[in-house]
């Protein structure tokens, strides 16, 4: 049994907003067994582009009943069903929120009628309500109203049903195939082509322009948690229905991905991906000499005129990896900026400082320790490359950095044997430097990995 559901709201919010109508058709898969359809005060106004939108107006709703006034009625049409809409989601979200401000469970089995329809009626121009319902001649009466919109939406829910020659219906129940959880417009295909490799992944919108791009450790596990949890938030949503398909390009190590990802967002700037297009390295760590002779450190804002040994985009972040680069290695933290004790730090009392800080190690030992923070995350003058594992069994990756710069990375047979810088740079694509690259390199050569590193 199924209870097909259409609400109107006063927004795209289910958090911040509320529903003004609800239409719901209980249908046995042959006809209409029972219905209801009321009116709802959402105890907030409703925008006039709203009102405009539905033709509900303040005025209609203000003698209506409040949700929690009709929650049992509609709870009883729609125990034990499965839920039906076009673009279930949205109508889901919205019931499950209303409910669960009464503390009141509502979960159950769901069906998209838009993600039917592109199953069972492929190659349609479009698959708006609107749309496929003109394109399979089902009028819709009193549209943009619960009642209309549903009814319609139970005219086609049971030409799906007739034309389902494959078991599309019975097969999206199955929760292991996940069509409830993938986002309305996006092909099934699409989706089931994604690997379970490293690499980056785009979703695309219905013209084909990218809207967000993301790595992976493994691309079908990642871009299957985009869709799932809570989509109730406007932006969510609004995401969410952005989606209408999903490539991807393989490889081979976390760092490309992380490089490619890095460049490809820079090249796109994707609507989605606000929190990573416009990065910003603030700060620097910065190292000098002092009359003593001892190699100090401090933190300062990052400077067009001096490069730092590695920026970050936070105070608290630079500082923090200094800590513990300096506690690492027994260097001194009034030395490096971190203290600021009138005499000695407040570590050497403690024994943490070895003394540099008051006379009681000297500049050779101390600058010993210090050099070695100075290999760690100060590559400027060095050349190397990173040998990882290809996109397939029989092929290796590789990044190259010379003197300091990154050119880029690219890919040859695993037994190709390559020992020298000019032989390594003819096998990689170019790509920009920036200090995001840069951080994500030092990332990379401060943590463990299993990649092979060669200095040339």
């Amino acid at each position: 049994m199924y209870a097909i559901v259409d609400i109107e709201t006063t927004g795209g919010n289910a958090v911040h907003n509320k529903i003004t109508e609800i239409g719901i058709f209980i249908f046995d898969g042959e006809e209409v067994v029972d219905e209801y359809q009321t009116l709802i005060n959402p105890g907030i106004g409703i925008p006039s582009y709203i009102q405009s939108f539905t033709g509900i107006s303040n005025k209609m709703v203000e003698n209506a009943p409040m949700f929690h006034e009709v929650a049992d009625r509609i709870k009883e049409l729609t125990d034990n069903k499965i839920f039906v809409a076009h673009n279930v989601n949205f109508d889901y979200s919205f019931l499950r929120n209303e409910f669960s401000e009464l503390s009141i469970q509502f979960k159950l089995k769901k069906l998209c009628t838009v993600r039917l329809s592109r199953n069972i009626f492929p190659d349609m121009p479009s698959y708006g309500l609107g749309s496929i319902c003109d394109e399979l001649n089902i009028p819709i009466y009193n549209r943009h109203r619960a009642a209309g919109d549903c009814l319609a939406t139970v005219k086609l829910f049971k030409q799906l049903i007739e034309n389902d020659k494959d078991s599309f219906i019975e097969y999206s129940l199955n929760r292991s195939s996940k069509e409830a959880l993938l986002p309305p417009n996006l092909p099934r295909e699409k989706f089931e082509a994604l690997p379970e490799s490293i690499g980056v992944y785009y979703f695309h919108d219905e013209h084909g322009n990218i809207v967000y791009i993301g790595k992976a450790r493994n691309i079908e596990n990642r871009v299957s948690s985009h869709f799932a949890g809570n989509t109730n938030t406007k932006s969510r949503q609004l995401f969410i229905n952005s989606i209408f398909d999903v490539s991807f390009e393989t490889c081979g190590t976390e760092l490309i991905a992380l490089l490619l990802e890095s460049y490809m967002i820079k090249k796109h700037w994707p609507k989605f991906n606000r929190a990573q297009r416009k990065v910003e390295f603030n700060y620097g760590i910065y190292k000098y000499e002092d009359r003593s002779g001892l190699i100090r450190f401090n933190v300062a804002k990052a400077s067009p005129f001096e490069k730092p040994l590695i920026t970050f985009r936070y105070l608290t972040e630079a500082r923090s990896f200094l800590a513990k680069k300096v506690r690492e290695n027994q260097l001194c933290a009034k030395l490096s900026g971190l203290q600021r004790a009138k005499n000695e730090c407040y570590d050497f009392n403690i024994e943490v400082c070895k003394g540099a800080c008051c006379g009681k190690e000297t500049p050779g030992k101390y600058n010993s320790r210090a050099e070695k923070v100075l290999e760690l995350f100060n590559n400027h003058n060095q050349s190397f490359a990173i040998i990882g594992n290809g996109r397939e069994v029989k092929e290796s990756s590789v990044v190259v950095v010379e003197k300091g710069n990154y050119l880029g990375f690219g890919y040859l047979e695993r037994e190709q044997q390559i020992n020298n810088a000019i032989e390594f740079k003819s096998f990689i694509n170019p790509y920009p430097d920036n200090p995001d690259v840069q951080k994500i390199l030092s990332g990379f050569l401060n943590k463990p990995h299993h990649d092979e590193v060669l200095n040339f």
